[in-house]
């Protein structure tokens, strides 16, 4: 029997509470370039390791660090000065020994770059790959006992790598739904439209009583702004966008404000050569803003683990994070009467991943509900979960989960 726990939540549920802050830094923000690298790279090597080895082998790439650089921008079209410089730091296995004997050479320097490279034309277009920014690698091997633990011995369900845990939450609160959609529109549909939008779009949330405010510092990009009225008019726009997709998600009274720094009679304002901050001396690491669900959520319970780069095997960092996230919302889809959520799944190293030290699911029902009307039902999506706990590793594999 897994140790399950279903209890009562001794707090107010977060919709209740007279403050909640919510943020999401967006995916051309220093520190989810440095996300979404460190997790490209992982689905890189995750694919290298599987088409010659059939399987994964160790590797963790979630030290990955951006020095930033200087740029010169200007109406119509500026120029970086100095290049953004990238450091992928990590663990790779490089040398594996087949079942018949020969010792096979991985090529897990070169996964890394062509990943990294391919995902920075991907996501920050305006960002010229080798120019602009200078990607370096820099993967030594994986510890022997780890490796061990890692489960290369063909185990069916890997051994936790670590004693560490991971948190989950639902349903989101109507501003953590604004937060984290209105970034994913504005990097999205949006911008497919409005390409003087950068992808370093960062928003802040902060509910109080029953009025949400919204701070949206969006980086303008200089080719496609002449000067400053069609810079006011491109922040005018973001700020009647975010204000209109709010509406879609909330009843409250909803305020906007889009790059409250700017001076305009200065001409001191956000723009942008690139579209990201990381051209004007914001440097970024792995796992410093978004956590699994994509949100920084200070109302809530929260690992200091960075989710990305983690190989997708046996991390418990990278699994139970997305794991209990995973939970939360099954639960919560699954079943009526849940007001809020939280999931936390705690490893113990050495021990089956399916197994965890304890799952523990808090919960806060509708009234009329009382714990104990859930709990048998809760129990078993939350152990129909953890017996499937590997198909985690395939969905991040392939692209089907998102770690920041």
């Amino acid at each position: 029997m897994r140790n399950i726990q279903v209890s009562e939540l001794d707090r107010k549920a977060v919709e209740d509470q007279a403050v909640e802050i919510v943020e999401r830094k967006g995916i051309g923000h220093p520190d989810t370039i440095c996300d979404g690298i460190a997790e490209a790279v992982s689905r890189g090597l995750s694919q290298l390791y599987l088409d010659r080895v059939g399987k994964v082998l160790h590797y963790n790439t979630d030290e990955t660090q951006l020095v930033a650089g200087t740029a010169a921008p200007a109406y119509g079209g500026g120029e970086v000065v100095d290049p953004i410089y990238v450091l992928i730091v990590g663990r790779a296995t490089k040398q594996y020994e087949t079942e018949d004997g020969r010792e096979l050479t991985l090529p897990v320097g070169r996964v890394a770059l062509e990943s990294a490279r391919e995902y920075l034309r991907e996501t920050i277009p305006e960002l010229a790959v080798g120019t602009d920014i200078i990607v370096d690698v820099k993967l030594g091997e994986g510890s022997g006992d780890l490796q061990d633990v890692f489960g290369e011995d063909g185990a069916q369900v890997p051994m936790a790598n670590d004693t560490s845990f991971g948190v989950g939450h639902a349903p989101l609160t109507e501003t953590e739904r604004i937060v984290r959609e209105a970034e994913r529109a504005l990097n999205g549909p949006y911008h497919d439209d409005h390409p003087e939008l950068g992808p370093d779009v960062k928003i802040m949330g902060k509910r109080e009583g029953d009025q949400i405010d919204i701070t949206v510092a969006a980086a303008m990009v200089d080719a496609y702004v002449d000067d400053i009225d069609e810079y006011r008019e491109a922040t005018k726009r973001v700020e009647a966008y975010v204000a209109d997709l709010a509406e879609g998600y909330t009843d409250r009274e909803v305020n906007v404000a889009v790059n409250t720094a700017d001076d305009l009679e200065a001409g001191s304002i956000y723009l942008t050569t690139t579209g990201t901050s990381a051209e004007q001396g914001d440097d970024g690491s792995v796992g410093r803003g978004n956590r699994a669900n994509g949100l920084i959520t200070p109302n809530r319970p929260m690992s200091m683990e960075a989710t990305s780069g983690k190989n997708p095997v046996n991390h418990i960092g990278k699994i139970y994070n997305l794991l209990s996230t995973d939970i939360a919302e099954a639960v919560v889809t699954e079943m009526d009467g849940i007001r809020d959520l939280q999931v936390r799944l705690l490893s113990q190293i050495g021990r089956p991943i399916d197994e965890p030290h304890v799952a523990d699911a808090q919960v806060i029902t509708e009234d009329g509900v009382a714990v104990a009307d859930i709990e048998e039902e809760a129990t078993a999506i939350i152990d129909e979960r953890l017996a499937n706990v590997t198909d985690v590793t395939r969905r991040v594999i392939e692209g089907e989960l998102s770690t920041f």
